[in-house]
């Protein structure tokens, strides 16, 4: 993971005359344990956060007593505590669109054979908020909490495409900041993510994240005035080739999303493709 730029001498003092920097600090650190993470250690917080060695060891103790961190004094490592896994389930399960969505990503799951996720930008990042696996032996083993790159994945394409242009083009300006030698790819991939938006209704990546992994996404604007959100279908390119994914799991997850629309809004709703 990049390391972040080490904080100018005299931080330490900003911080403790400004309650609001050591709030941002410690989310920081929450923010460092991703879903590959089990523990993780002082050094790996410190070269993740980019927050000295002082200010990490005295937001860590605080996030310890207050439950947000868990310490294992045998193995000197930090482990995500029972109060952030309470906060974060106590926020999945009071969004409406996560609740009816859920039923919906399964039944296409189970129709289609492959993964489907839902999932919102955190950052220069998508993040999971639900999935959903068929009965099949080879699916996707992604999991709620698991990250995803923005420009590389359906997901994070359709999210950009759905996104305002002022701030798509911010965004847009991060990543090419973060991925400089990437900009041609960047600015190639937007580009063909909006114009399959406006032809299609959905976005579909072939190997662009993983080389044998193809998904569709579609990006979907809660009317509740929740944050934008996207559902994908995924899977290796034996299950769903190109071709499956633009004639039938595109078009199928559109229907699925034109569903949940009319579910959250109490209208009639399409039936299901079969």
């Amino acid at each position: 993971m990049r390391k972040r730029a080490l904080p100018v001498d005299g931080a330490e003092g900003v911080e403790a005359s400004n309650p609001a920097a050591s709030l941002t600090r410690g989310l920081e650190i929450l923010r460092s344990f991703t879903a590959d993470d089990s523990t993780l250690g002082n050094q790996e917080l410190i070269e993740r956060t980019g927050l000295p060695k002082a200010t990490v060891s005295r937001l860590t103790a605080t996030l310890v007593s207050l439950g947000y961190l868990h310490y294992d004094t045998q193995l000197g490592r930090y482990s995500i505590g029972p109060a952030t896994v309470s906060l974060g389930y106590s926020a999945l399960s009071s969004s409406a669109v996560v609740h009816m969505a859920h039923p919906l990503m399964q039944e296409l799951a189970d129709r289609t054979g492959v993964a489907t996720a839902l999932g919102t930008r955190d950052g220069l990042e998508m993040v999971y908020l639900a999935n959903c696996r068929s009965q099949s032996p080879v699916s996707l083993r992604l999991n709620v909490g698991s990250r995803l790159p923005i420009w590389r994945t359906a997901m994070g394409l359709a999210y950009l495409a759905e996104m305002r242009p002022e701030i798509r083009d911010a965004v847009i300006a991060q990543i090419i900041a973060k991925e400089p030698d990437q900009e041609g790819r960047i600015r190639t991939s937007l580009a063909e993510a909006i114009e399959s938006y406006t032809h299609h209704g959905f976005v579909a990546t072939f190997g662009s994240w993983y080389s044998y992994i193809n998904a569709v996404g579609v990006a979907f604007r809660p009317t509740d005035g929740s944050p934008l959100v996207a559902i994908t279908c995924g899977g290796i390119v034996d299950i769903i080739p190109s071709d499956l994914c633009m004639s039938r799991i595109g078009p199928d997850l559109v229907r699925s999303v034109a569903r949940l629309r009319a579910r959250l809004n109490g209208q009639p709703e399409l039936a299901a493709a079969r």
